[in-house]
């Protein structure tokens, strides 16, 4: 039977993640993501993601020194990045700069050291390339730093607050994994005609460069910033109401209740509350327009979707809008290679049906 998009079929058993939206549900391996990231690196949690079970002190000291390791571009990639035109935009240098990435010693790698490789240099790769493009020099990765912090330094070229660095952290680990989206299924599709994690991955920065899939939440910062302080917050909501505007950052395609990870990111931005103002000023805009929907629109029940803290998280860091969803991509890498390793572990070549309908 035929299904627009393949909406509500089956096509992937996975022991990696499953989303309920009736019950606004995202697991990571059978637990609660809130359960699973609670008190986790991203390099434990990755791990997790990876092989199905926590790292003992000795295998996180071994994937720590592995991703710091993988910090170090190859010599090409820096070369190609440099010759790329400055108005490439970012998520096409990264796939481009991803495509290059094989070489002799990463071929000869195992492929679960090699999504570690990917997982490490992508980042890497993003934040030299954004220099480029801003016509700033090259910033050398640290080994002191962790994942998230050094991703940050690399950018900015300062080192990052303990507020940002655990903010973005938390996002990354929330956004690392979302069971078969789009961008996902890509990369098994790849993956499934024997080809190699590269390619699995390339095609999927291509899949999640697409606004339907890796839309960044502009929207939702630019709400912010028309609101900027507490009391303009009622006004612009209403304003935007009144003309049938959509409120970025409310409702979820899949989540019928609030999205978990929003949930999350609410509660580090409560942590953080009287440590940046815009993170200050989510979380009570959040009541506020809660409160209004329900009074303009009930019956609705429109939740904050994970954009809406995500956005207060990137402008809380002064991120620019163009890092946002190569910054998704930089956390969902983890759950591409996760699933592309699935694959290879019980592989059949995805060859779909089609129908023809011409004359």
């Amino acid at each position: 039977m035929f299904q627009q998009g393949l909406k509500g079929v089956v096509a992937v058993q996975t022991a990696i993640a499953s989303v309920d939206g009736d019950r606004g549900e995202l697991r990571y391996r059978g637990q609660l993501v809130g359960d699973v990231i609670q008190g986790k690196s991203f390099d434990e949690t990755a791990y997790f993601l990876w092989y199905g079970q926590w790292p003992d002190a000795e295998q996180l000291t071994n994937l720590q020194q592995q991703l710091i390791s993988y910090r170090e571009l190859p010599a090409h990639i820096v070369e190609i990045a440099q010759l790329l035109p400055k108005e490439t935009p970012l998520m096409d240098a990264m796939r481009t700069l991803v495509s290059a990435y094989t070489h002799a010693e990463f071929q000869a790698t195992s492929p679960a050291e090699q999504a570690i490789a990917l997982t490490a240099a992508l980042p890497v790769m993003t934040a030299a390339f954004y220099r480029l493009q801003i016509g700033q020099e090259l910033i050398s990765p640290r080994d002191d730093f962790g994942h998230t912090e050094n991703y940050l330094w690399m950018i900015n070229g300062q080192e990052p607050t303990r507020v940002q660095t655990e903010a973005l952290e938390t996002y990354l680990k929330l956004t690392m994994e979302h069971g078969m989206n789009a961008s996902t299924f890509a990369a098994r599709v790849t993956i499934s005609t024997e080809s190699d994690l590269v390619s699995a991955v390339v095609s999927a920065i291509g899949t999640m460069k697409g606004p339907l899939h890796g839309g960044a939440p502009s929207g939702v910062i630019d709400l912010l910033d028309k609101m900027k302080t507490e009391d303009r917050i009622d006004a612009v909501i209403t304003e935007k109401l009144d003309r049938g505007e959509k409120i970025m950052g409310f409702g979820h395609r899949v989540y019928r209740t609030e999205d978990p990870r929003s949930v999350i990111l609410r509660d580090k931005c409560f942590e953080l509350q009287g440590e940046d103002p815009w993170i200050d000023l989510a979380t009570v805009a959040e009541k506020h327009i809660v409160n209004l929907l329900n009074e303009r629109k009930p019956g609705r029940a429109l939740y904050t979707n994970v954009e809406f803290y995500a956005a207060a998280i990137m402008r809380s860091i002064a991120m620019p809008t163009q890092l946002f969803t190569p910054t998704f991509s930089i956390a969902r890498i983890v759950g591409w290679t996760a699933h592309a390793l699935e694959q290879q572990d019980n592989n059949v070549i995805f060859r779909p049906q089609s129908e023809y309908i011409g004359s």
